[in-house]
């Protein structure tokens, strides 16, 4: 999609916030990215900062900043005195990020069954809910991008600040896989299989959580993978 066509997609100009209040990065951030993961910004796209300033109405500065983090969770790719780009993950790299987050998230829910307070479980179910309520109305984007976060909350809860670091080089990516290599809206990370597990880590019950916890990455990737 060129920057012409990113300014007069009929979807962005609903991104807009109320007038008045100035946008900032954590109201940008999850809009342009929700905006990638619905591909309204296409895999492998280039586009401007002026053009999504524009279309989000906001500052290139802020664009500037919300691209810098896309680009550290390596959704975008940005290089020097070039336009920034989607990344397209192939289906090699789909497979080493999701070993390397299996490795790495039975470890956290490890930590997080030892770690878990009531405040953290609350904060758990009500990403689920959120989850489960855009998956109700067929809102792709959100739903995909809150299913990752409740793998990023989690690996805040589990209180290891290098270990969360990781998480949010891998959740991000995987979220751009499902959206690009999953077709079915309804089939991605499953809201349930997130209940069982918080479920587990309530009951700080560290052997079930782990199991659901591979399982659970197991199914992701079988769905992901099975034409690839």
């Amino acid at each position: 999609m060129t920057a012409h066509a990113l300014q007069h997609d009929p979807f962005l100009p609903t991104l807009r916030l109320v007038a008045g209040k100035k946008p900032s990065v954590d109201d940008i951030y999850p809009r342009l990215f929700d905006a990638i993961l619905e591909q309204r910004i296409a895999p492998s796209s280039r586009f401007t900062e002026e053009g999504l300033g524009e279309s989000f109405g906001v500052s290139r500065s802020v664009i500037r900043r919300v691209l810098a983090k896309l680009s550290h969770q390596q959704v975008v790719i940005l290089r020097p005195n070039q336009r920034a780009q989607v990344a397209a993950p192939d289906a090699q790299q789909a497979r080493q990020i999701l070993e390397a987050r299996r490795m790495t998230e039975i470890t956290v829910v490890q930590l997080a069954c030892a770690q878990a307070t009531s405040a953290h479980i609350r904060k758990l179910r009500e990403l689920i809910a959120r989850e489960r309520d855009c998956i109700e109305r067929n809102q792709r984007g959100p739903a995909i991008r809150l299913s990752g976060e409740f793998h990023l909350q989690l690996a805040q809860m589990a209180g290891n600040a290098p270990l969360a670091q990781f998480i949010n080089s891998l959740v991000p990516l995987t979220s751009l896989i499902i959206a690009q290599f999953e077709a079915k809206a309804c089939t991605y990370c499953a809201w349930q299989e997130h209940v069982a597990i918080v479920d587990a880590i309530e009951q700080r019950d560290s052997s079930t959580a782990v199991a659901l916890m591979t399982q659970h990455l197991d199914h992701l990737e079988s769905k992901l993978l099975k034409h690839h």
